[in-house]
């Protein structure tokens, strides 16, 4: 199914970039976008995970430099019956983390210093879990290869756009114009629905029950939620096209649970996880239950594994 969900995005930004290239160049131009479009997809398929760790400036770390956290995502993998993923980390304040790969024999976590430093290892955990779980139902290449199509369709906009206001009155600047002001917001509605938020309500799921602590993740996803509101994640903000990736949208004053959103609601996620740590059979961590304990105001950031 996740083959058939990525043939579909592929064949749809092939369209675009061909609908692009028609109105700039006409059948020469669509001819040029689809030969651009094609290397692009084969591009994106093999070697878009690396181009988002690098665009993020993440650092591969291993058993020897970081012991702790590799040794936590072992056994989280194992318990996931996954192979080992590599493990990133990326110098970011904002605590976060997203997954990549085209499978799971290429996959890779990369976590933000900042997620590290304020949550605990129960909550960590959780976090990591989380992403395993996009892994172990091969979303990663969906949301990968999204992230890669759609920087390079606005980029294609981007020059669409200077090209015609370059143009004198004799050409199609005007039309270019506005075809570009329509298929450059179109490729971002493209990149927010096709990322299904269910994927990531399956995904706390799962990575509830691989991490066994469904409670720990809600905790994680309210720190997380939290900071994000405060803490600019700048690599994400350069490149917004890559926001559906992290585990909460990284982007500050985007977290509406409307129709075209890249993440459900936190809240609907926490209730979820408070729902499946009941069927778990998880005790509250403090009288009244999570959801009704803990809100977004009342955690403050801890030191690492506190």
């Amino acid at each position: 199914m996740h083959y058939a969900r990525t043939a579909i995005l592929l064949a749809g930004m092939t369209a675009l970039f061909m609908a692009i290239g028609l109105v700039l160049g006409g059948k020469t131009g669509m001819i040029i976008a689809l030969a651009i479009a094609i290397a692009t997809n084969i591009f994106a398929y093999w070697r878009s995970g690396d181009m988002v760790l690098s665009m993020y400036g993440a650092r591969e770390v291993d058993a020897r430099s970081e012991p702790e956290l590799y040794q936590l995502t072992a056994g989280l993998a194992r318990n996931a019956g996954l192979p080992m993923p590599r493990l990133y980390i990326i110098d970011d304040p904002q605590p976060n983390a997203f997954a990549t790969g085209r499978d799971p024999a290429n996959a890779a976590v990369a976590v933000n210093s900042g997620l590290l430093q304020m949550l605990s290892r129960e909550e960590a955990a959780g976090v990591i879990a989380h992403e395993l779980a996009h892994i172990k139902h091969r979303d990663t290449l969906l949301m990968t290869v999204t992230a890669t199509l759609a920087g390079a369709i606005s980029m294609l906009a981007n020059f669409g756009m200077f090209f015609s206001s370059g143009r004198d009155r004799e050409g199609p600047g005007p039309i270019a114009s506005i075809a570009i002001a329509i298929l450059a917001p179109l490729a971002a509605m493209i990149v927010q629905m096709a990322i299904s938020r269910s994927r990531e309500y399956e995904a706390d799921r799962l990575g509830a029950e691989i991490s066994g602590n469904p409670r720990a993740l809600a905790s994680a996803l309210v720190r997380i939620h939290d900071a994000a509101q405060h803490i600019p994640n700048e690599a994400a903000e350069a490149n917004p096209a890559t926001a559906h990736m992290f585990i909460i949208n990284p982007l500050s004053g985007r977290a509406m649970d409307n129709l075209f959103s890249t993440h459900p609601d936190t809240g609907n996620r926490i209730a979820a996880l408070e729902a499946i740590a009941q069927r778990m059979g998880t005790p509250p961590k403090r009288k009244g239950g999570f959801v009704e304990g803990i809100g977004l105001d009342d955690l403050k950031p801890r030191g690492p594994w506190g």
